[in-house]
């Protein structure tokens, strides 16, 4: 198969990077791709959001499947483009990317379909959570436990030009659950968690990522998958609007089980990172059959081990990024047996330089997590970027310890 993947980041890196051991796969590309990814695919200088330009170079290349990784160009429709012109495409439609564009239509999917999540209040009052209805990059959501956590949410998320509202706040450990979905079924890969928040100890703003492991033990993604993925698509099929894509439940293990945030409509950065290089088997023959529209008969097994991922920033992220800081030891993290996704960077008179807020994921997997977690962290600290910093906490003992579902 000629393939296409279409983004810039991690999270396309690591797509990139199971993707090329794929025995059917006869050409790899990417738009616009990043260095890392170049390593692997031939890179074409197109926007992600471009879809006539996307569409055109599908054309070109005789492209059997065009994966889509960012969330934005779903929501605006490049699949769209794609799929009505006869190109399979592994990417939910705009209307079905609206699980993510609209936080108030995914209160509402979640309504008809009978999923747990939290209770959206009259008006916004402590503690609550607050939430910007439409994209933020990972950004749009404040936890407000204080009054003043709450007057400073309402000032910073209004200036995202979008509708606010609030729900409870509900207490827990947080989980994401990737499922690779035809309309109707899913095949789903191993749960993780993330790491939202900018410092170690859950302290700081909310950024993109900062890390994540694989994975979440004590928790089936089977299970999980027949409570919040299944009734969804079952919902948007119902509504003439199915759901063909990776399908991203993010949820939270209260007390009292585990209950939907929210939803995402494409792979999740860095979840992806750590999920990825877990798969056993096939996944290109996998997104293919879901852009199909059949995953009949389709199965993807999952290695024995722990996966755990770093995200190297810049100094100032989520404030601001870094450009142009030379990029050192890579190639010793990956001696010293990681994988490592570059998210921010960009090739200068053949430097490689940072090029943005999260700059690289550095990625190991090991027999047990803490094993994963050390050799993840040996790594990183052989990558040598003046200013950059990472998160300590990922994958620390408390955070990974097992819990028991109660579905």
């Amino acid at each position: 198969m000629r393939v296409l993947v279409v983004g810039s980041g991690g999270r396309e890196h690591a797509i990139a990077w199971k993707l090329s051991s794929s025995p059917s796969l006869a050409e790899l590309h990417a738009a616009p791709g990043n260095p890392g990814i170049a390593g692997l695919a031939t890179c074409h200088p197109v926007a992600p959001d471009d879809g006539e330009a996307l569409l055109a170079l599908a054309r070109s290349l005789g492209l059997d499947l065009v994966v889509v990784g960012p969330e934005a160009p779903l929501v605006d429709g490049v699949a769209d483009v794609l799929r009505h012109a006869g190109v399979p495409v592994f990417g939910p439609s705009a209307a079905a990317a609206r699980i993510e564009g609209s936080k108030g239509f995914a209160k509402g999917v979640m309504a008809a379909a009978g999923i747990p999540t939290a209770t959206v209040l009259d008006e916004p009052r402590a503690p609550c959570v607050l939430k910007a209805d439409g994209l933020a990059a990972g950004k749009g959501v404040a936890v407000c436990a204080t009054d003043d956590e709450l007057e400073t949410a309402l000032r910073e998320l209004s200036s995202l030009d979008s509708e606010l509202f609030a729900e409870e706040l509900l207490e827990g450990r947080e989980l994401s659950l990737l499922a690779l979905c035809d309309g109707t079924d899913a095949v789903t890969l191993a749960p993780a968690r993330d790491y939202k928040r900018a410092l170690a100890g859950d302290a700081g703003p909310n950024t993109g990522g900062m890390g994540s492991f694989a994975p979440v033990p004590g928790y089936d993604a089977d299970g999980l998958a027949d409570a919040f993925v299944r009734p969804i698509l079952i919902e948007l099929a119902a509504r003439g609007t199915p759901f063909i894509g990776t399908l991203f439940a993010g949820l939270i293990l209260a007390a009292d089980g585990p209950k939907a945030l929210e939803y995402n409509c494409r792979f999740g950065d860095p979840e992806t990172q750590s999920v990825v290089p877990l798969v056993d088997g096939d996944l290109l023959a996998a997104l293919a059959a879901a852009a199909h529209g059949s995953l009949a008969g389709t199965t993807l097994g999952r290695l024995e081990q722990s996966a755990v991922t770093v995200v190297l920033a810049a100094g100032s992220y989520p404030a601001a990024g870094d450009r142009g800081t030379p990029i050192e030891g890579i190639a010793d993290a990956e001696r010293a047996g990681a994988l490592v996704f570059h998210s921010g960077t960009a090739l200068r008179d053949g430097v490689l330089v940072t090029n943005g807020g999260r700059l690289l994921n550095v990625t190991a997997t090991g027999a047990s997590l803490d094993e994963a977690r050390t050799r993840a962290y040996e790594a990183a600290k052989a990558v040598r970027i003046d200013g950059a910093r990472w998160r300590e906490d990922i994958a620390s003992p408390v955070e990974a310890s097992p819990q028991i579902a109660s579905l």
